[in-house]
């Protein structure tokens, strides 16, 4: 994956906004964009912090540009846990993006191993058993100031499953890496958080 600047941050935040408030067709298709990447886009309320929505792709299965696009609606109108966000909200409402790198499964002989293979504060995780999977973005962990077990438990949460099912064999569990941009208020100065 590409490291992006915070130029491009800014110029993907933008792109999220104009895909929900606008005409993300405003927005050049630069070729960097064209890669194809992993990403979600998280919406929150402003000034409250509380989310608002987050979709994304997991894996690198569309251009960055149309991903970010895609994801970027179907957060403000597809997230289900949500009301669909209205136009008046558009000075409500802050934006993050995150890039993913590809999602690699941790191999381990056995469970307790994944504890040292979790570097909370960069790893973001991905639980699957059966039909059940869950994603947590590394955010997420420092939010929480959670311990690699706990950021385990809360991915098998997320997943719908018990929180011990990370400890089952044919449970696998994959890491990845995110480089976060944010809005710090509705249209106003953007960072880069990781």
């Amino acid at each position: 994956m590409n490291s992006f600047s915070l130029d491009d941050g800014k110029k993907l935040i933008k792109l999220a906004r104009e895909a929900i408030f606008g005409d993300p067709e405003k927005i050049k298709k630069e070729k960097k964009f064209m890669e194809k990447c992993g990403v979600f886009v998280t919406l929150y309320s402003y000034p409250d912090h509380q989310l608002r929505g987050c979709i994304g792709f997991p894996y690198p299965i569309k251009e960055l540009y149309y991903a970010v696009i895609e994801s970027a609606k179907a957060a403000a109108f597809s997230d289900t846990r949500f009301m669909p966000v209205t136009s008046n909200e558009e000075e409500k409402i802050i934006i993050e993006v995150s890039i993913l790198t590809v999602p690699e499964l941790i191999k381990v002989k056995s469970p307790k191993d994944y504890l040292k293979k979790i570097n909370i504060g960069k790893d973001g995780l991905i639980i699957r058993s059966g039909y059940f999977s869950g994603l947590l973005l590394p955010i997420v962990f420092i939010e929480y100031n959670a311990t690699p077990e706990k950021a385990l438990e809360m991915t098998c949460e997320k997943a719908g499953l018990p929180k011990d099912a990370w400890k089952d064999p044919n449970c696998e569990v994959y890491k990845f890496q995110t480089q976060v941009f944010a809005e710090l208020e509705p249209n106003g100065k953007i960072i880069k958080k990781m």
